[in-house]
């Protein structure tokens, strides 16, 4: 499907000193009941709905903790060292974005680049920001930011309120291994021809590096702030939390060490439900290219659905 942004030639932006999640405002605040008037109701109702409601503040939405916790790093990080920023990009109008804005400054959050659109999509946006990451409610957008070679997800919600999440200080996050930080060539091989010819050919190929998926460049970004972040209490944690398991699991683990890459944590759960190990490494995100995966993850923490390679055909 889409091309990894190595394979596109995106650089990194964590490579020029800073991460760049954009996030859309759906993801970011509550904007459900907003967003349900504008399906039944239309433009007009949807935009007299947000205006006349423009003071009142909106809830914080799945992505709301992450992106504290995301901000926050700035204030550890070297005033010389990257830095971490964040841009809003929302299908709004600048009249009826608004009050948007009045609740990223009653909330506190250092966000000050904006795209509102007026309804177009979001995805033409995320390219020229340099962004990292884009987080969205809506699959369209994210599949288009994919195709840019933008690493991107479209969020799920945890259990709870938005508040309840967040079970550590640490930012952490985990990814799925094939199709996600790697290509979907071992995916491809359990697709055309099953388990125990992909146990086979990983095998064979343990010592031949995977390819980069969509979010190896964001792994990096994310290294690349560890290494500049305190050793002692380090406020970032990463977990690889795979459906692999031995002797699946050489190929990976000589893969990272190839691209001098950390991962703090790895977990082969030879198909075991992710969703109680997520929830047991306080994942504040977790990143998946299977659906089903992600709806089962979603029910304990929040997550991404990540929509490339073989199990997602376009």
């Amino acid at each position: 499907m889409s091309d990894s942004p190595e394979q596109k030639g995106l650089a990194s932006d964590g490579e020029k000193g800073r991460l760049v999640v954009a996030i859309s405002s759906r993801a970011l605040f509550d904007l459900e009941e907003a967003h349900r008037i504008f399906e039944q109701q239309g433009l007009e109702a949807y935009a007299r709905y947000q205006i006349e409601r423009e003071n009142e503040i909106l809830g914080p939405g799945i992505a709301f903790p992450l992106v504290r916790k995301l901000l926050a790093l700035n204030q550890a990080l070297p005033p010389a060292g990257p830095k971490v920023e964040v841009i809003l990009l929302s299908r709004n109008s600048s009249d009826t974005g608004l009050r948007v804005f009045n609740s990223i400054e009653h909330y506190g959050l250092e966000i000050s680049r904006a795209v509102f659109t007026g309804g177009a999509p979001l995805s033409r946006y995320v390219r020229p920001f340099g962004a990292d990451l884009f987080l969205s409610a809506d699959p369209e957008d994210v599949r288009r930011a994919l195709q840019e070679g933008v690493a991107a997800a479209t969020i799920l919600g945890g259990p709870g309120s938005p508040a309840e999440y967040t079970q550590t200080q640490e930012l952490r996050i985990a990814f799925d291994g094939d199709a996600v930080i790697f290509g979907d060539e071992a995916e491809r091989v359990t697709a055309e021809a099953g388990f125990d010819a992909f146990r086979l050919s990983e095998q064979a190929q343990a010592e031949r590096p995977l390819s980069a998926g969509p979010f190896k460049g964001f792994l990096q970004a994310l290294h690349l702030l560890q290494q500049a972040l305190p050793s002692e209490h380090p406020p970032i944690r990463t977990a690889l939390v795979t459906a692999r398991s031995a002797p699946a699991h050489k190929r990976v683990i000589l893969t990272l060490r190839h691209w001098g890459v950390r991962i703090d944590e790895a977990l082969f759960l030879g198909g075991l439900d992710k969703g109680p190990f997520l929830a047991a490494f306080g994942a504040d995100i977790f990143f998946d290219d299977q659906r089903g995966y992600v709806e089962r993850a979603a029910r304990h923490v929040p997550a991404g659905h990540v929509p490339h390679g073989v199990r997602n055909p376009s």
